[in-house]
């Protein structure tokens, strides 16, 4: 029996390269201190102090232990000079973390009366595992993708700095068309994404309107469920930084969390139909609904699961601290995850209304022309 050779296959040589690409540039970043204006130092010796064990009111144990590095300065007036810094880290990390040899790190530094250099750690440098993952993300991809992978990536780029400008609008009108801001992105992250991926075709028009159905569907039974209910049992309070109304900045997360996971499940059920009415182009429009119902219900379950653990993850650091502080369950989940359950719940509604959504656009465009 004869292998399926895949379409494209990336050669020895241009895997060689762009590993030594990668290389090239995980090295640079180590050697680009010059670029900063921050001073910035590399860890040349640890001496770890002895430990110090704590114990809080709730018996939870930690330990405090104090570090002093030996740090070469690698940049700006004083490049070159050794300095003596201390840190002070704790088990839990909580709020501060251990420093090794070889690291780099961006000081603040003073001189001192006597003329004697004294440094503080402000953050430690991180330019090289920021550049190490982006590449490998963006080589697997267009490795494995080659155009369809370049367009992916394009459409991500694009809508990071459409969502970066409509951050900057209303922090400019100062949150006072919060809703309609973000309202308007999402039908524009949904056309810019699928136009991208699908190309201008019948499958993106029929996706596009899948996914808007699903996700205007889902937030309108939100609406409706917080005006009925008074929005009790929700603490908008608890997120965090916010400084503006609180339930429109909600609902905007809400919106954006959930068109992904609609566009996600809508792509794949007309995807899907369309590659099963060109296999079987004799199949009627009932059993091509019915097709796409039964995708649907094959990817709902994952899917949901999937965003709820997301939305359930984020707040989990947050359960532990209030937990380890003597809280009840009852209390750290609904100071934590109640907005994120409600979030998945949303998803969960427009996941559900997509699948009769995308079935039904993509059936009766494929058999319209059997009806004329």
């Amino acid at each position: 029996m004869n292998k399926i050779q895949p379409k494209y296959q990336a050669s020895w040589l241009t895997i060689i390269l762009v590993i030594l690409l990668g290389g090239l540039l995980c090295w640079a970043t180590q050697h680009d201190a010059a670029l900063y204006q921050t001073p910035v130092g590399q860890v040349i010796k640890v001496t770890n102090q002895k430990k110090v064990s704590q114990t809080d009111n709730f018996h939870n144990h930690d330990f405090s232990q104090k570090q002093l590095l030996k740090v070469r300065i690698l940049n700006g007036h004083y490049r070159n000079k050794v300095l003596r810094v201390q840190n002070t880290f704790s088990a839990s990390n909580a709020m501060d973390q251990a420093y090794r040899k070889n690291q780099q790190l961006f000081l603040n530094i003073q001189k001192k009366a006597n003329h004697k250099l004294q440094g503080t750690i402000t953050d430690l440098k991180r330019d090289t595992v920021i550049v190490f993952l982006s590449f490998l993300a963006i080589s697997l991809l267009l490795l494995t993708m080659k155009f369809s992978g370049f367009m992916a990536l394009l459409s991500v780029l694009l809508n990071g700095v459409l969502f970066f400008l409509a951050i900057k609008l209303d922090v400019w009108l100062q949150g006072t068309n919060i809703l309609l801001i973000f309202g308007i992105l999402a039908f524009v992250f949904a056309g810019l994404t699928l136009f991208l991926v699908l190309g201008k075709t019948k499958q993106m028009l029929v996706t596009f309107g899948a996914t808007i159905l699903g996700t205007v569907g889902a937030v309108i039974v939100t609406l409706l469920v917080l005006k009925f209910t008074h929005e009790q049992g929700l603490h908008f309070e608890m997120m965090e930084y916010v400084t503006q109304n609180l339930q429109p900045v909600f609902i905007a997360e809400t919106i954006l969390g959930s068109l992904g996971a609609v566009m996600d499940e809508s792509t794949d059920i007309i995807s899907s139909l369309f590659a099963l009415h060109r296999e079987t182009p004799n199949i009627t429009q009932r059993q091509l609904f019915l097709s796409g119902r039964e995708i649907g219900k094959s990817i709902m379950g994952p899917l949901i699961n999937v965003l709820f653990l997301i939305f359930m993850a984020d707040t989990f650091g947050m359960m532990v601290l209030y937990l380890r502080n003597g809280d009840s369950w009852g209390y750290a989940f609904t100071m934590n995850m109640s907005l994120g359950m409600v979030q998945s719940l949303v998803s969960g509604i427009g996941i559900v209304l997509a699948i009769p959504a995308a079935s039904w656009f993509a059936s009766s465009l494929l058999k319209r022309g059997d009806r004329l």
